[in-house]
């Protein structure tokens, strides 16, 4: 079977879709990824990537698209624009997309095309050839709204190739753990990758005192300072041992804590275990990283679907939801110390690895075709 694997070209997008692809290669299957730059770290896990965005630029698309729409754009900002910022931004990107992942599938002929709700160009290759599509949740929200959302500003695209409407797909892989959020599908065990990096033999052993880790985002734009700022201004205050992962330049060049240790970019599910807690931008990966780990995570509220995930883990009470500003030395000590906090998110760590895991789909995918 010959499977072709779509995702917008951004870092977070692609890499969930990456163990099941790995999964069905092997089994066997051909597979091939179709993405941007954000792709090529993907080919260290052996996967063959085919760029089509040649010279992608997301921060020249949205403030293109952001600026004719100012109230979308403000509530995007703030996060609260649900679907509606990212079905413009997204409708935009594959409007782009749609063309070239056609081509690419009209010469490779896969038999069955994987895609992420972002990534809807796959949807329109897949009925063109006329194969099975298969959407792939990436992120915390409803993947039908944001597929909705997404083609309902696709443009001229699905008219180019013949289409009144979007199909619906052969089938759907919610990642999600159903008692944070509620997704149509066939479940899949969250599975992580990070790309490349070492993990420093200290990282693989808990210290003498509870270690806090802190990520940012792979992606930055305005509105988003980050935890990292907030969390090192506490830290001197807090019974911890915190560790920034992959800082920005400005925070690398500041006087650091005594309990404050830098590392470069890491395999991250691998430092999880040995870690107490984790904070970060409230990214969806993030997010279901720290749930399946059962860490209790500071997830901050920013832009896109920063607030919805951050909001989320809060509700089901396996973290703390808040502002970067807001972050304190009382926080983050609650965070390392409040049993609460640590026996939901061991309750939600169960109950994703009761999921089936991506190489358990399989068979399931290849009796589509």
């Amino acid at each position: 079977m010959r499977v072709l694997v779509v995702s917008a070209p951004l870092v977070g997008h692609v890499f969930p879709l990456v163990p099941l692809a790995v999964a069905l290669r092997d089994a066997g299957h051909d597979v091939l990824l179709a993405t941007g730059d954000g792709g090529l770290a993907a080919a260290e896990a052996g996967l063959p990537v085919h760029d089509i965005a040649p010279g992608f630029d997301f921060g020249r698309i949205a403030m293109r698209v952001l600026l004719r729409h100012p109230l979308i754009a403000r509530a995007e900002l703030a996060g609260t624009a649900g679907t509606r910022g990212a079905g413009l931004l997204f409708g935009a990107l594959n409007d782009q997309l749609t063309d070239p992942v056609v081509a690419l599938a009209s010469e490779w002929r896969p038999d069955l095309v994987l895609h992420e709700p972002f990534a809807v160009a796959g949807a329109v290759a897949a009925a063109r050839l006329g194969v099975p599509a298969v959407r792939q949740e990436n992120s915390l929200f409803d993947g039908r709204e944001l597929v909705g959302a997404t083609t309902a500003r696709l443009g001229s695209a699905l008219r180019r190739h013949g289409l009144r409407e979007l199909p619906p797909p052969a089938a759907a892989l919610a990642v999600a753990p159903p008692s944070v959020a509620t997704q149509e599908g066939w479940p899949m065990r969250h599975a992580s990758y990070v790309g490349g990096g070492e993990l420093p033999a200290w990282l693989r052993e808990p210290g003498e005192r509870p270690r806090i880790l802190v990520t940012r985002s792979t992606l930055t734009g305005p509105g988003d300072q980050g935890p990292m700022p907030a969390v090192v201004a506490a830290a001197a205050e807090v019974d911890a041992e915190i560790v920034l992962v992959r800082p920005d330049r400005r925070t690398a060049a500041r006087a650091l804590p005594d309990n404050v240790r830098v590392v470069d970019w890491i395999p991250l599910d691998e430092a999880l275990p040995a870690s107490a807690a984790l904070v970060h931008h409230g990214g969806a990966g993030s997010a279901l990283g720290a749930l399946a780990a059962g860490l209790p995570q500071l997830a901050t509220m920013g832009p896109g679907d920063r607030r919805h995930n951050a909001e989320l883990v809060a509700r089901r009470g396996a973290g703390l939801a808040l502002r970067p500003r807001d972050i304190t030395a009382q926080s983050l000590t609650q965070l390392v110390s409040d049993d609460r906090l640590r026996t939901v998110a061991g309750q939600v760590s169960r109950e994703m690895a009761a999921m089936p895991a991506p190489a358990d789909l399989v068979a399931r995918l290849a009796a589509l075709v």
